[in-house]
């Protein structure tokens, strides 16, 4: 398992995996692939209860690593990283047991995937939410964005590109807790430590139930978002979009407004 994704276990039936791939948690094809096999085996290890999915540095996540697709040749990197994304938000909503993610700073791009996924969800109070991948040539996660937002602001929110902030989604009721990021670990493990104390096999049981009374198939409708990633990048929109964030680290349309 990669180095960029650490589980260990915090206290009895607590195990806490961490993403801490600098300089922005976007990861890479490898690592979506090594998240989503932390979230599994620690939900098959009977002794786990719950599972804390944290993040080190400036942010909780940044998506995927466009700089591995942009320098990779043909499609093997996006194809993979699709896939990758797919395994880690299925590992998630999947997992055996309850999920808590804990947001630092900025959550975007797949990281709306891992925290739409989620169980509870806990915030610093400088979180930020959001999908830029209108900005990046690319669809996807508005499924998972669906899940923490009403529908017209989830649609507003992806033909913008814009974010909301942990405050927004505790009105709503999506993120269970805001606090100061000093206190942010210790309130999800105080959550945690509140589902860990419960019996194992009825929460196993009820994360179970509640998946199958889910009214979206959370696995169908992200793999139907996906299939219109490939038509754009097939179509060579998303090359455009790509290169001109790698060269310049802004968007198509800054750039085409900077010359206007």
């Amino acid at each position: 398992m990669s180095t960029l994704i650490r589980s260990t276990v915090a206290a009895p039936g607590i195990h806490v995996i961490t993403v801490d791939a600098p300089p922005v948690n976007a990861l890479t094809v490898q690592g979506w692939f090594d998240l989503a096999a932390a979230l599994t085996e620690a939900g098959a290890d009977p002794d786990c209860h719950v599972v804390v999915l944290r993040a080190e540095g400036r942010g909780f996540n940044a998506g995927v690593d466009i700089k591995e697709i942009d320098a990779s040749e043909g499609y093997g990197a996006l194809i993979g990283a699709n896939h990758g994304c797919a395994a880690a938000f299925s590992a998630v909503y999947d997992c055996a047991v309850p999920v808590i993610v804990a947001v630092n700073g900025f959550c975007l791009g797949g990281g709306i995937g891992l925290v739409g996924n989620a169980d509870v969800v806990v915030a610093s109070d400088d979180a930020t939410f959001g999908l830029p991948e209108v900005d990046r040539g690319a669809l996807g996660a508005a499924t998972h964005l669906a899940r923490l937002v009403p529908q017209h602001l989830m649609r507003t929110l992806y033909f913008t590109a814009g974010t909301v902030t942990a405050q927004q989604l505790h009105h709503f009721g999506s993120v269970y807790r805001v606090v100061p990021r000093a206190q942010l670990d210790e309130t999800a493990l105080e959550v945690a430590r509140s589902i860990a104390a419960k019996d194992t096999r009825v929460i196993r049981k009820a994360k179970e139930a509640i998946n199958g009374i889910d009214p979206v198939n959370v696995h169908t409708s992200y793999r139907f978002e996906q299939g219109f990633t490939f038509e754009l990048n097939l179509a060579g929109f998303s090359d455009e979009h790509r290169q001109e964030f790698v060269a310049t680290g802004r968007t198509v349309g800054e750039a085409r407004e900077e010359k206007a």
